[in-house]
């Protein structure tokens, strides 16, 4: 145990000399003691953590993910069931699906995929066929990747790939508001009567489904009627499908375009752009 102080002066006395017109202040030191200090207490200890951000942060899933599996009881830690809520050590011993995460400090890598029809956008169901995943080049595959914001199997376009937990997190929470494009084919003329009640939103499945912006395509000629662009900014499951079916419609085709300030653009399908640190900026922009 180590005792700290503080140093204060007293004056003891002071001597005017006259003659000279000098003024002089002797001071003496009193100790006080101010507070004991454990010297453990001056190193620096690991704080601990919830258990989905150490599971994101290790590249396994996204926060929102890591919170489904820990609700769905697929997450141990140092043995026990995890509960949604807990927090652990980083060095805890996690298992995710009877699988240990690694806890090693791993290079952040964001890109954006223009991803095809046909594709998956998981890296964890054995069952699937063809995953977006398996269109990386050999050494992105080794690296512990997840989509930030899925497209489903049928939807087409950009899709963020990321191995940052705290980034898929900040780009899923409702906060922030990211605007995302999409375009749509319906399989009949859209009744422009129906916007207001897209954008006002709907109960459908369990979910309350709504639309930010709804543009129809300018009269182009045949086929145009069926042709509109529609803003989100949340991303629930199918949303735009559940959506439009919701309303009699069905979509025949849905592409994202546009996540933030991140556009669709220069990459072809199937296709990668790495993202650098402006590129990320530029994801949570507003314009």
């Amino acid at each position: 145990m180590s005792v700290s102080y503080i140093v204060r002066y007293s004056k003891v006395f002071r001597i005017i000399l006259i003659r000279g017109k000098h003024e002089c202040h002797f001071y003496r030191p009193i100790l006080t003691a101010a507070h004991e200090v454990d010297s453990s207490d001056l190193m620096s200890k690991p704080e601990e953590q919830r258990i989905q951000k150490i599971i994101a942060n290790a590249g396994i899933c996204s926060r929102r993910e890591a919170e489904r599996q820990i609700e769905d009881g697929l997450v141990r830690v140092n043995g026990k069931i995890a509960q949604l809520g807990d927090k652990a050590l980083p060095g805890a011993a996690i298992f995710v699906n009877n699988k240990p995460i690694l806890h090693k400090q791993e290079r952040s890598i964001t890109l954006v995929m223009n991803k095809p029809k046909g594709y998956v956008c998981t890296n964890s169901d054995p069952f699937a066929e063809k995953t977006v995943f398996t269109l990386l080049q050999p050494n992105l595959q080794r690296e512990r990747l997840f989509c930030a914001g899925r497209l489903d199997k049928d939807s087409e376009g950009l899709l963020i790939i990321t191995n940052d937990g705290d980034l898929a997190n900040r780009i899923a929470h409702p906060s922030t508001e990211i605007t995302k494009r999409y375009r749509v084919v319906l399989n009949k003329d859209f009744r422009k009567a129906d916007i207001p009640k897209l954008l006002a939103g709907v109960e459908y499945e369990g979910d309350f489904l709504k639309a930010e912006k709804i543009l129809p395509a300018p009269d182009l000629g045949e086929g145009s009627a069926r042709r509109l662009e529609v803003h989100l900014h949340h991303g629930k499951k199918r949303e735009i499908r559940r959506l439009f079916e919701a309303h009699r419609y069905f979509v025949k085709k849905l592409v994202r375009v546009q996540i933030g300030g991140i556009v669709l653009k220069n990459i072809p399908k199937g296709g990668i752009k790495i993202l650098g640190k402006k590129d990320i900026e530029r994801l949570f922009s507003k314009k």
